[in-house]
């Protein structure tokens, strides 16, 4: 067995634990998605009403230009 429990809330102990219903179709497309510009990270911020530099910091790994 995983030695995957329930508690009596029903959360998945340990915590790390991860499940999920899964369907495939032969008619997928699957696609990645590249590093994101400045000027994207600077409208998303603007969005969020959080400062530059910390979206930066959550984003990251999926920026185009060093921060």
């Amino acid at each position: 067995t995983t030695g995957i429990t329930l508690t009596e809330s029903l959360a998945m102990y340990p915590a790390s634990s991860v499940s999920g219903w899964y369907f495939a179709n032969p008619q997928s497309q699957y696609f990645g998605i590249g590093k994101i510009q400045k000027d994207q990270v600077e409208d998303y911020a603007v969005r969020k009403g959080m400062p530059l530099a910390e979206i930066e910091r959550w984003l990251r790994p999926v920026l185009e230009y060093d921060a």
